[in-house]
């Protein structure tokens, strides 16, 4: 599994002009599922992205946690997290999870950071032809992926 994090002054998703989720500040979190991940990954990637230090203390250093600050969270499904661009301009999306392992990881995740950061996670539309939008604070993106765990 990989994420894409990003630190947010707000953040939310539309579907068909209709809003589904939104958020103040917090993380907007893009969520990408592999074939061969497993709900290990998303335990792992879960406890990551609640405790990681990307919002500035009181001395202007990143050092507390999206819990620390009491922030909100947006998690959004995205397969292009996990596009092949080896060979060629097109990227290939084989690697991408089908949707009987994808959704299940994705609402499995989202339900253990809602765990491990005391809050609701606001989600986005599985499949869906979403538009979202976000003011990155900073900006801050991090992007974390499950296989590489050094």
């Amino acid at each position: 599994m990989r994420l894409v994090i990003q630190r947010v002054r707000e953040a939310g998703v539309t579907v068909d002009g209709r809003g589904v989720s939104s958020i103040g500040r917090g993380l907007f979190i893009l969520v990408g599922v592999e074939c061969g991940d497993t709900e290990e990954d998303a335990v792992w990637l879960a406890s990551k992205a609640a405790g990681m230090r990307i919002f500035n203390d009181g001395n202007g250093v990143m050092n507390r946690s999206v819990v620390d600050v009491d922030g909100e969270i947006l998690a959004v499904s995205q397969f292009t997290l996990t596009a092949s661009t080896k060979k060629g301009n097109r990227p290939s999306y084989i690697r991408a999870a089908g949707h009987d392992l994808a959704i299940p990881l994705y609402d499995k995740f989202c339900l253990l950071l809602s765990e491990a950061a005391g809050r609701p996670v606001q989600k986005g539309v599985f499949g869906a032809d979403m538009q979202c939008s976000l003011v990155n604070d900073g900006p801050v993106t991090i992007i974390i992926d499950s296989r590489i765990r050094e």
